[in-house]
């Protein structure tokens, strides 16, 4: 079975993961939305839903999507240093342009 990582490594994966963010959603209308086939989003959505990354709900002869979060929790607790980098990044910037001298000509232009 393939990885959270690996499932979500797909380009059209994370679209329909996208999509489905919002609300449950049918083969043929996630079909229309990226503009491919139903068989080729029903491939992906088997993926998806391998990954524990899609739940479906049948209804009658329909079948519903929708997102299902939970998985994701590993990709966050992977992500969680790199956001700190960041943070600690962006915050040593601020202080930096804190120290640095108001621009005269900036100031007689305002």
């Amino acid at each position: 079975m393939a990885t959270t990582f690996e499932v979500l490594a797909e380009p059209r994966r994370r679209e329909i993961l996208d999509l489905l963010r919002g609300s449950e959603r049918l083969v043929g209308d996630l079909a229309t939305r990226l503009d491919l086939t139903q068989p080729a989003v029903s491939k992906h959505l088997r993926v998806l839903r391998e990954a524990g990354l899609v739940a479906v709900r049948q209804d009658a002869q329909r079948r519903w999507y929708r997102l299902r979060p939970e998985p994701l929790v590993e990709v966050d607790a992977w992500l969680a240093p790199y956001r700190r980098l960041w943070a600690d990044s962006l915050d040593a910037l601020e202080r930096h342009l804190d120290r640095m001298p108001d621009d005269p000509e900036t100031e007689e232009h305002t």
